[in-house]
C-alpha cells in the first residue's frame, strides 16, 4: 500500500487535503472536501493505464482500459454502465452528460464525444472520467446545485480557460453560484518540470498577460542548445482565472503533486518510456 509519506508535495500542509486509499490492489488518491460532501470520487495511481498507448491498437488499448475501468467501478461500488469517458483533444469543449446520453453512447471513448475535454452532470450515478499524463485534471463539485464536473485542462486547454468554460456553463445550465462551486486540482506537472520554448511562453503571456501576474507563472531560466526557455506555472494560472469567474480560493483545492516529481506513481508524457499509460480521475454523485 501507498503512503501519503512517499509522496513528494509543492508545499508543506497540502498533504493534509488528500487522503490515499488501497483496495483490490488499486491505489488512489480522494480529495477530503469532496468525501466530506459524500461525493464518490479517485484519481488512480500506477500502474493501471487508461489511456493511449503507442504500442498497442486503438481496439486492444481500449479493451485493456474498459477492464481496468471495470475493476474500478466494481472496488468503488459503481455501475459501469453508467461510465462516460470522452475522448480527449486538447480542447474548450464542455459537454452536459444525462442519462439519455449514455444511453445513446458506448460507455467508453465514443465517437459522439470527440473533441470533448470537459463533461458535467447533475444526475445520480453518471460516473465522469478524464486521463491525464502530466495535464492538469479538475474535479469540481457544487454543493448546492448538487452539479459535478471532470475537466481535462492540458496546457492548450489552460489557455482555452477551459476551467472558467465549465463553470460558466454550470451556471448557465444548472443555475450553479460560482462561491459555492468547489475545484480540486489532481496531480499534474508543476512550474519545476513545466519546461516550455517561446511558443507556448507567448500563448501564455498573450492569454494572461492583462493579469499583471507575468512574473508569477512565468520564470525565464536560459538558453539549452542555444534556445530559449521558460517555466510555466499552469496551476497558478488556473487558479486564478477561476477566481476571476467567482470562485473562492478556499474553495479551489490543489494536491500539490507534481507528476514528473512522483512519477514512481504517477505518468508522465515527458518522463515515460514510449509516452505509454495514463492515470484517470473519476468522479460521481451517489
Amino acid at each position: 500500500m501507498i503512503n501519503i509519506k512517499d509522496f513528494i508535495f509543492e508545499k508543506e500542509k497540502l498533504s493534509e487535503n488528500i487522503v490515499i486509499k488501497s483496495k483490490n490492489n488499486i491505489d488512489y488518491i480522494q480529495f477530503k472536501v469532496l468525501l466530506d460532501y459524500g461525493i464518490q470520487h479517485a484519481y488512480i495511481l500506477k500502474p493501471y493505464t487508461f489511456g493511449l498507448n503507442k504500442l498497442v491498437t486503438d481496439d486492444e488499448n481500449i479493451k485493456i482500459a474498459m477492464k481496468d475501468y471495470k475493476k474500478v467501478c466494481e472496488t468503488l461500488n459503481l455501475d459501469f454502465n453508467k461510465f462516460c469517458a470522452p475522448r480527449q483533444n486538447h480542447t474548450g469543449n464542455v459537454e452536459i452528460i444525462d442519462c439519455k446520453k449514455i444511453e445513446q453512447c458506448p460507455v467508453f471513448m465514443d465517437e459522439k464525444l470527440n473533441d470533448i475535454d470537459g463533461v458535467i452532470t447533475n444526475e445520480k450515478g453518471i460516473i465522469l472520467a478524464t486521463i491525464n499524463a502530466d495535464c492538469n485534471l479538475l474535479l469540481m463539485y457544487d454543493p448546492v446545485k448538487n452539479v459535478i464536473a471532470n475537466v481535462h485542462s492540458g496546457w492548450r486547454g489552460t489557455v482555452k480557460k477551459i476551467g472558467v468554460k465549465t463553470v460558466e456553463k454550470m451556471i448557465n445550465e444548472y443555475g450553479c453560484n460560482p462561491q459555492d462551486i468547489i475545484c480540486c486540482i489532481c496531480p499534474s506537472i508543476r512550474k519545476c518540470h513545466f519546461q516550455v520554448e517561446e511558443d507556448v511562453k507567448n500563448a501564455f503571456v498573450r492569454e494572461f498577460g492583462y493579469t499583471g501576474k507575468t512574473d508569477k507563472f512565468l520564470e525565464y531560466i536560459g538558453k539549452k542548445d542555444d534556445i530559449d526557455k521558460w517555466l510555466i506555472d499552469s496551476v497558478f494560472v488556473i487558479k486564478t482565472v477561476l477566481k476571476e469567474v467567482g470562485l473562492q480560493e478556499k474553495n479551489i483545492i490543489d494536491c500539490g503533486l507534481c507528476s514528473v516529481c512522483n512519477n514512481k506513481y504517477l505518468y508522465s508524457f515527458r518522463v515515460d518510456e514510449n509516452k505509454k499509460g495514463r492515470n484517470s480521475a473519476i468522479i460521481s454523485i451517489l
